[in-house]
């Protein structure tokens, strides 16, 4: 069986040290830096999601995060992304909540993000939790919020209880509007401009009443893709 250990070796192997350091200045955080591409990292979960049984990836998931290396969190994410899983119990989203507490840059947000918005699609309920995120005193946490929400604003047919999450994200971007953090800013204008292509109108009554005070670039953005 593939153990994590073997996983971190074959991520070695395959690292280059240049890239390793222009990805370290780029991310701007003091974990390792392995130097592996996304593209490699891709399709080596996509394999592992295969051949790996739920239990077995998990236990590799949380090793990889505990790594702290940064292609090995990347990883773990990976591994855990899937649209369907059988029977859909609480261990993969307890395992997505147990890493949040330690996001610190916007990758580890953005690609955990894209696991747990599976399981929020899975169990809705879930929301509840996320609710919280959205007052924590870390910033990443904070944009977890709105970039694991992201797939309702992109459905083309919500349903009712589709519309009600829609509204209840939207609340919680406008009690973002007022944090300066460029991170923060970049998200609520994410969420618009990925809902101004289903509702634009929405987009645009958020614009003109709390979104009036977003940052100008994060408008801009907001607003690009409307006519």
């Amino acid at each position: 069986m593939t153990t994590a250990t073997d996983l971190l070796a074959e991520l070695r192997a395959l690292g280059a040290p240049d890239k390793a350091a222009e990805m370290a200045a780029y991310h701007k955080t003091a974990r390792p830096f392995l130097g592996v591409s996304a593209q490699v990292l891709d399709e080596r979960a996509r394999e592992l999601r295969g051949s790996l049984t739920l239990p077995q990836r998990l236990d590799a998931a949380q090793a990889l995060w505990d790594s702290d290396i940064h292609e090995g969190r990347i990883l773990a994410a990976k591994l855990l992304t899937q649209a369907r899983i059988r029977p859909d119990d609480t261990a993969v989203w307890q395992m997505i909540g147990g890493w949040v507490p330690q996001f610190d840059s916007w990758a580890l947000v953005d690609h955990a993000s894209i696991a747990g918005a599976k399981r929020l699609q899975a169990v809705p309920a879930r929301l509840d939790e996320v609710a919280g995120w959205t007052q924590d005193p870390n910033l990443w946490v904070r944009r977890a919020a709105l970039v694991m929400t992201l797939p309702y604003a992109r459905l083309a047919h919500p349903k009712p209880a589709e519309l009600e999450i829609r509204a209840r994200v939207l609340d919680w971007a406008a009690g973002y509007v007022a944090d300066r953090d460029r991170f923060i800013q970049k998200a609520v204008a994410w969420w618009l401009r990925d809902l101004s292509r289903r509702d634009p109108e929405a987009v645009r009554a958020f614009l003109d009443g709390p979104g009036q005070g977003l940052s100008k670039p994060a408008r801009r953005e907001a607003s690009r893709l409307m006519a």
